[in-house]
């Protein structure tokens, strides 16, 4: 199985008033294709600030970040623009969704960057919504008019849209009670099991354990990096609010 991510001591240091910050420090490890890892760690560990390096929202200071076997340091602002239209999804713990505008609409965001004609906007915002358990009665609707678990499912139909190979899911739990945090645990099984690579930052271990792997982290450096025993799978089951 090919590695669709590779870093090698990876570092981030930021300065404030003149001070530098160590928030990671020579991180290594690879991920294959198609595979559901969890990144732990406390507070202020640096598992946030991976993932936003990882979906190329911000610059390392230092080491090598490989993607697809491209090397990102290499990339210009447009073409890193484009990896992480066309090959990451994301998905945040306060949803991100626009209040003002309809679930319909917010998941069709992405398609209005992309080369995708307009013709197909239609059918494929249905397909997402679809993919995740969301009716059609609630497209119209606005976000504040849906759960918790129902606004992150639009998040992940936002997310995955441009068809990326990687989702990068920052504590998309953390704001749910536990029946749909296991509904949104479902949907990212699912894209996992369609062969899209799953990243996943959690401070839960409950659900770090829907992951096959966990990294943990501690002060900015890799601590260890396991195999889940027992992994948790979700049986079938309808969407519920």
């Amino acid at each position: 199985m090919n590695n669709i991510i590779e870093i090698n001591n990876l570092s981030k240091c930021y300065v404030v008033d003149n001070t530098p910050i160590p928030v990671l420090n020579d991180v290594s490890f690879d991920i294959p294709e198609g595979q559901f890892v969890a990144v732990m760690g406390p507070s202020g560990s640096g598992k946030s600030t991976l993932l936003y390096l990882l979906g190329l929202l911000d610059h390392p200071t230092g080491g090598q970040y490989f993607l697809d076997e491209e090397e990102t340091s290499k990339l210009d602002d447009k073409q890193l623009a484009k990896v992480r239209n066309e090959k990451i999804g994301f998905v945040f713990q306060s949803f991100n969704l626009l209040r003002r505008t309809s679930v319909f609409e917010n998941v069709r965001i992405p398609l209005v960057y992309s080369r995708i004609p307009e013709t197909e906007h239609k059918d494929k915002v249905k397909k997402a919504l679809e993919s995740v358990g969301i009716e059609k009665a609630l497209w119209k609707k606005h976000p504040s008019q849906l759960s918790g678990g129902e606004q992150q499912r639009v998040a992940i139909a936002r997310a995955i849209i441009n068809g990326p190979s990687i989702v990068l899911a920052d504590e998309p739990t953390g704001n749910l009670d536990s029946k749909s945090g296991e509904m949104v645990m479902k949907v990212l099984q699912d894209l996992n099991k369609k062969g899209h690579t799953i990243i996943l930052v959690t401070h839960e271990t409950s659900t770090s354990e829907y992951a096959e792997r966990i990294i943990r982290l501690h002060d900015g450096k890799v601590e260890s990096d396991t195999k889940v025993s027992g992994r948790r799978y979700i049986g079938e089951k309808e969407y519920s609010k």
